[in-house]
């Protein structure tokens, strides 16, 4: 008995304060209340009304039905956001006030907005930048002369007023693109190259350098990856490490270096890059013990899947295999950037799918890249334009809502951090789904269908079920308080 016991005192203490079978998790008595977003209607996040449960025992082939199991629970929710970079904070500062107000209303603000409870910014200059930058002087290896002044006149401004809009409280991660070019093998920021091994130390305390002077500036930072991309040469800001390059540096000098500095509690995040090679970088850092101590998690980005590699697996096999480390996607864009496609229906649903798949799979935390850019799909010092959720005309002072805007809003606005993730499964391969447990008790079911037809189906939970309908190339939040 004391076993049993104890064993319930656990999953309580893991955010789960129902079990299986508790009445608590009945539906009966209670209403859904539906969010819809779809293609060619003026559903934007807009509310379709409430539902009620009735009872349905065993639903036939020929009904479609989501399935959903509160009780079943799995990995604990951290937070969706979106980058605070040069771009953004450039375009932010172009955009009249009653526009800029809007926007951060539009992404921070629970009830108004979307509720972003995640942010990531570059250390120093990335291709969304209006030119290359670092914060010292060449060849000054002891870094006398770091300092964050280039990123007063607009990122720490847009960061600080981020931080308010969201009530405060922003988890910001951080991430390099390059070392300063001297650092480097290749002498040039850009196009790749690799970090020279006399620089190993000076580049760790880079990290620390910076950590601290945006703490200074009433800024925390919550954790950092090691490198963005480190396996693509590129034609901006590029640095390339081998996984055991990677590892080394994790656990000889920036894993060191942040805990002698007082900085220990800070996420150190591996990979961050695509999703294909995301299990082998995995294995790399984290069976070595030194190296793994100092890691908190694996990021990844989406952008093998525009060869046609969507590689959801390695997200799966990554989490089973390491179900201790948290796996969140650190960039995500649709590009490149063309104003005759800013409509185009396909870019939101690109969000939607991959956001329930790694989900579903075992992620975490899901942060898009820029979440504001001009008209040209910029400013980006060597051509690489994009897509972002909401583009500001810098021209006429107006602000565009791509579609990807509402597709990650169904997520971010109603699955909240400290959420868990429970079973969900659709009966139909045109619904896609995932659901959430939120700590206050509501229930969040995200339904999509890809499809260019209407889906009757029902939520089904526990032998009760509400009827719905899929709208063609929809996306809709079903929540259940």
């Amino acid at each position: 008995m004391k076993s049993i016991i104890l064993l319930l005192c656990l999953i309580t203490a893991a955010g789960c304060s129902r079990g299986p079978g508790d009445s608590g998790l009945s539906t009966e008595k209670k209403k859904v209340s539906v969010y819809t977003t779809a293609e060619k209607t003026k559903y934007r996040l807009s509310a379709e009304g409430e539902l009620a449960f009735k009872p349905f025992a065993q639903p036939l082939e020929t009904e479609p039905c989501v399935f959903v199991d509160p009780s079943k629970l799995f990995q604990t929710f951290l937070g969706i956001g979106g980058a605070l970079t040069d771009a953004s904070a450039e375009t932010f500062a172009k955009m009249p006030p009653v526009r800029q107000k809007e926007i951060l209303t539009a992404y921070y603000d629970r009830k108004d907005g979307i509720g972003y409870s995640l942010a990531r910014t570059p250390i120093h200059s990335s291709d969304f930048s209006s030119g290359s930058y670092t914060y010292v002087e060449a060849g000054d290896k002891e870094l006398k002369s770091f300092s964050v002044a280039h990123d007063l006149k607009y990122r720490i401004p847009l960061i600080k007023s981020a931080i308010a809009a969201a009530g405060g409280d922003l988890p910001l991660f951080v991430s390099p693109w390059s070392p300063p070019a001297w650092m480097k093998d290749n002498n040039d920021m850009l196009h790749g190259g690799k970090l020279k091994k006399e620089f190993f130390q000076p580049w760790a305390d880079y990290y620390v350098k910076f950590i601290k002077a945006y703490e200074k500036e009433g800024i925390p930072v919550w954790g950092l990856t090691v490198q963005n991309e480190p396996m693509a040469v590129q034609k901006w800001e590029s640095c390339v490490y081998t996984a055991q390059e990677e590892r080394d540096f994790i656990k000889n000098y920036l894993g060191p270096t942040l805990k002698r500095e007082g900085l220990g509690s800070k996420k150190i995040i591996g990979w961050d890059h695509n999703r294909d090679q995301m299990f082998q970088r995995a294995s790399v850092l984290l069976d070595d013990p030194d190296a793994a101590r100092y890691i908190w998690g694996i990021g990844f980005h989406w952008y093998e899947k525009w060869h046609g590699n969507s590689t959801f697996e390695n997200v799966k096999l990554t989490h089973e295999t390491y179900p201790d480390v948290s796996l969140m996607l650190t960039e995500a864009c649709n590009y490149p950037f063309s104003l005759a496609e800013i409509n185009n229906w396909n870019w939101g649903e690109l969000y939607g799918e991959s956001m329930i798949k790694d989900f579903n799979n075992g992620a975490a935390a899901w942060t898009d890249w820029n979440m504001l850019l001009d008209e040209t799909g910029g400013p980006n010092h060597v051509g690489n334009f994009c897509f972002a959720p909401l583009h500001g005309d810098t021209r006429k002072g107006a602000l565009h809502y791509m579609n990807s805007y509402y597709y990650i809003g169904h997520f971010s606005k109603y699955v909240r951090p400290g959420a868990r993730r429970v079973a969900s499964s659709s009966s139909r391969a045109q619904l896609l789904t995932t659901a959430f447990l939120n700590k206050d008790g509501s229930l969040a079911v995200i339904v999509m269908n890809q499809s260019g037809t209407r889906i009757p189906y029902r939520l089904w939970i526990k032998g009760n079920a509400a009827e719905l309908t899929a709208l063609p190339h929809s996306i809709s939040t079903l929540v259940v308080n």
